[in-house]
């Protein structure tokens, strides 16, 4: 048995044949040409036929992965028209007087370099579209159609990297999973490769050759490593992963697509909570009805400054593009208390989690504030976006929200920027306070959210994080099950919904209790919707409520 350890991109377990993939060689020679312009019309031919693939290759990508996984080939077809690729290979054409694959696989080469030769690893991952854009124009030269990988059998896939064209081109059914020699966890095919489902490992450095070709292999991209003849007792252990995974997606299938709607016909959306776009791929692949946590602060948590309205509105974009119509409520900037970033500079505090923390920055830094909101709220004209502010306490809070809301609205306004004038406001209970006022902040918002791994500490003077006071904390204490019926009661009186987006929501054995209670909404780790969906469809409400009379 051999082991070759590398980064999994995507986890699961997949066991079969193993098939080195080598890319076609295409040998570009350099050649003399007489006409010039001929040969400068044959490039633009082949150029125009390399985006016609990409445009199919768009359309494909769009039915099987959505519009953001598919933005790659958009991406690639705005690199073959850049002007800077297209000059230097007509100028080589010209100066040199030499065939058009030797003056694309030239510039090729150049420009793969230099992006090799920057150090953020987001450029240097352009390097393979780079190399991608470049051999399909050579091979359009040639008059290949750049054809898919093609197997007979279902198979691990072995290669030195892919293309996300190679990638997309796949028959899913006769891929188990890839393994690359190269490749980086930011690069457009690890992106596909999740959004597609397929365990897959990068950076490994296993043989390209009939040392492993046409052997047995088990992929397991929870370790990231490919096991290569595994003995029996690795193939013993690595079989029931493979099953209990097995288990998981064929809950998947017969519980896919079907609605969250109890036996006696009361319904509720099942969401899911993020951290960041990686996870975004486990929100589709469990069939969650839309994202009900955004958690925006990891954003701040990952940079070393503020992020700026650019950077932040990309990610908000994608997330909404990803889910294309689903709802996605963002949570305004939750930092602060066991969440610190150093360039916010926040008082040490005796007591954080009762500090300067959540709304409580946003209000005091409305700099800050207005440049989350103006990313949110111009992200919201590609999808279905949700704005929930954290740590409210107060009725005033939620007006000086709404006046600065307001504000950034107008600037919008006369930027001449689209957004949704009717976006949705909600706030997160998570405090005694706003428990006893729900009923005046339900007529201020449009939904109430309950955060209950807060309101639980808060509630019952317990640090969640103490360990030492684990057998004092009770998550569901009586107090607390009377707030969560109170706050589901409240909202509904005002016009407003109710969700859980706390721990608690997952919390199988109040599944029935939360739909008695009347919540509309349960967010959850992407792994539990469906637990909590077959929990659903199999509580008959009014039945339930008469076992507790």
């Amino acid at each position: 048995m051999e082991i070759y350890e590398g980064k999994s991109v995507f986890e699961g377990i997949a066991i079969g044949i193993i098939s080195v993939y080598k890319k076609q060689e295409q040998s570009v020679k350099r050649v003399k040409i007489e006409d010039k312009a001929a040969e400068i019309e044959r490039y633009s031919a082949a150029r125009e036929k390399a985006i016609e693939q990409l445009k199919h290759l768009y359309d494909k990508a769009v039915k099987e992965v959505g519009e953001s996984g598919a933005e790659i080939f958009m991406a690639h077809q705005l690199m073959i028209d850049d002007e800077d690729y297209i000059e230097s290979v007509e100028s080589i054409i010209d100066t040199e007087s030499v065939n058009a694959e030797y003056a694309v696989a030239t510039t090729g080469d150049n420009m793969e370099k230099m992006f090799l030769d920057m150090e953020e690893e987001y450029f240097r991952g352009r390097a393979a579209d780079v190399k991608d854009i470049t051999e399909r124009i050579i091979s359009a030269l040639a008059g290949n159609d750049n054809g898919g990988i093609v197997s007979d059998e279902p198979v691990i896939v072995v290669a030195d990297d892919l293309a996300p064209s190679e990638t997309v081109q796949m028959d899913k059914d006769k891929i188990l999973s890839f393994v690359t020699v190269h490749g980086s966890a930011n690069s457009h095919t690890s992106i596909l490769a999740k959004t597609m489902s397929i365990p897959a490992i990068i950076g490994c450095p296993i043989p390209l050759s009939d040392e492993v070709n046409g052997k047995m292999a088990v992929v397991d991209g929870f370790e990231g490593k490919i096991y290569v003849e595994p003995d029996d007792e690795t193939m013993v252990a690595k079989k029931k992963l493979f099953l209990e995974e097995e288990e998981k997606k064929s809950l998947l299938k017969r519980l896919k697509g079907r609605e969250n709607i109890t036996l006696d016909g009361q319904k509720i959306n099942l969401y899911a909570n993020i951290g960041n776009t990686k996870d975004l791929g486990l929100v589709l692949q469990n069939d969650a009805g839309g994202i009900g946590l955004f958690r925006s602060e990891f954003i701040y948590l990952g940079s070393d400054d503020y992020p700026t309205e650019e950077e932040q509105f990309a990610i908000y974009k994608q997330v909404a593009q990803t889910m294309a119509g689903k709802k996605v409520i963002i949570r305004t900037l939750d930092i602060g208390a066991d969440k610190q970033a150093d360039y916010f500079k926040l008082p040490v505090e005796e007591n954080p989690a009762m500090g300067l923390r959540a709304i409580r920055i946003c209000l005091t830094r409305p700099e800050v504030f207005k440049t989350q909101l103006r990313a949110i709220m111009r992200a919201s004209a590609f999808g279905k976006i949700s704005i929930m502010f954290p740590m409210i306490i107060s009725v005033d809070e939620v007006r000086k929200i709404k006046t600065i809301v307001a504000e950034v609205k107008k600037e919008l306004d006369n930027d001449g920027v689209d957004y949704d004038k009717d976006i949705e406001l909600g706030i997160m209970i998570e405090t005694p306070a706003a428990v006893m006022v729900a009923d005046e902040l339900a007529e201020e918002v449009d939904f109430f959210s309950v955060g209950t791994n807060d309101l639980t500490q808060y509630t019952l003077a317990i640090d969640r994080q103490n360990q030492s006071l684990d057998d004092f904390y009770d998550s569901h204490h009586p107090a607390i099950l009377k707030m969560l019926k109170m706050i589901a009661e409240a909202a509904h009186r005002h016009g407003a919904w109710a969700g859980i987006c706390g721990e608690l929501g997952a919390d199988l054995s109040l599944t029935k209790e939360f739909l008695a209670m009347g919540y509309d909404e349960l967010s959850v780790s992407p792994g539990m919707i469906l637990p909590i969906r077959k929990a659903v469809l199999e509580t008959n409400v009014a039945e339930y409520k008469k076992s507790k009379n």
